[in-house]
């Protein structure tokens, strides 16, 4: 494996968790009336390198998921990502 693809992938899993515990405490502050993330920092989140765990928490916490545009960034971010990806291992 390749030094840059390595540090692609440690990128997407640091913001994947990232994203997964933004999702997390949104949901959390949802139910408990306080103040709410932003949609628009989930979203970034999401389709910056975190899409794997945004998409993970819409799931688990059964949270945005009535929101199209947040499965169609997360969906877009998953693509892009993983072409990414993709094309660093088989280039370099």
């Amino acid at each position: 494996m390749n030094i840059p693809l390595i540090c692609v992938l440690i990128f997407y899993g640091a913001m994947s968790l990232i994203a997964l515990v933004t999702y997390g405490a949104d949901k959390h502050k949802a139910r408990s009336g306080a103040w709410r993330i932003p949609e628009k920092v989930l979203l970034l989140l999401s389709f910056f390198g975190g899409a794997a765990g945004g998409t993970l928490a819409m799931v688990l916490f059964r949270h945005k998921t009535r929101h199209w545009y947040f499965w169609f960034v997360n969906i877009v971010g998953l693509v892009w990502q993983a072409a990414l990806a993709v094309s660093l291992a088989i280039l370099l």
